[in-house]
């Protein structure tokens, strides 16, 4: 097998979107494995792979990759909402208000602060 290339790399990436919008989640995680040992850094990669870990119900792993990206993108209004969604899912309903709410802070898109409740106590 050959070595993988930056270009190996964009294909993976590229064709772990198409998986993931097929509803295969697994098969995204397993092809973005290789492309973040070689880029770890890369947040879109890893911000894919943490929508992969969710949509697969790894949600350990997912919060895991959302927390990454937001420590590095601490703006990213999309990895907020989608920690938050994480963290709804595994019954952290505290946890998930300030994640919604800082997503609706930097992006008041209509479906972010509806699910912020700002008129709510948390």
């Amino acid at each position: 097998m050959p070595e993988p290339t930056p270009e190996t790399h964009v294909i993976d990436y590229r064709a772990a979107e198409q998986l993931l919008s097929a509803r295969d989640p697994r098969g995204a995680v397993k092809l973005l494995d290789s492309v973040i040992t070689a880029h770890p850094e890369h947040t879109a990669a890893r911000l894919l792979r943490a929508r992969a870990y969710f949509l697969a119900a790894q949600l350990h792993s997912a919060e895991a990759e959302f927390q990454f990206v937001l420590e590095r993108e601490p703006d990213n209004a999309f990895a907020h909402f989608a920690l938050a969604r994480t963290l709804e899912r595994a019954n952290r309903p505290a946890e998930a208000t300030r994640h919604f709410r800082l997503a609706a802070a930097l992006e008041p898109r209509p479906d972010f602060v509806a699910a912020a409740k700002f008129g709510e106590s948390s």
